[in-house]
């Protein structure tokens, strides 16, 4: 190991480093803000229903029925 070695940081990593310490509130943030669109209560009822009611497409779209 030379004498003058330091530890590798990428440019992203420095980024992302520098982003949290200017805002220490960013992981809160954005587990706020995924909260709204990903973490909800699946309605297994209504999963059920649209499953039943797919009508199932036919091979070739563009074909007209005979």
């Amino acid at each position: 190991m030379p004498l003058f070695w330091k530890p590798y940081t990428s440019d992203v990593t420095a980024f992302i480093s520098d982003l949290k310490a200017r805002r220490p509130t960013l992981e809160e943030e954005q587990q706020r803000g995924r909260a709204l669109l990903w973490d909800r209560r699946i309605d297994r009822d209504a999963e059920a229903e649209y499953k039943d009611a797919r009508v199932p497409q036919q091979a070739y779209v563009y074909q007209t029925k005979r």
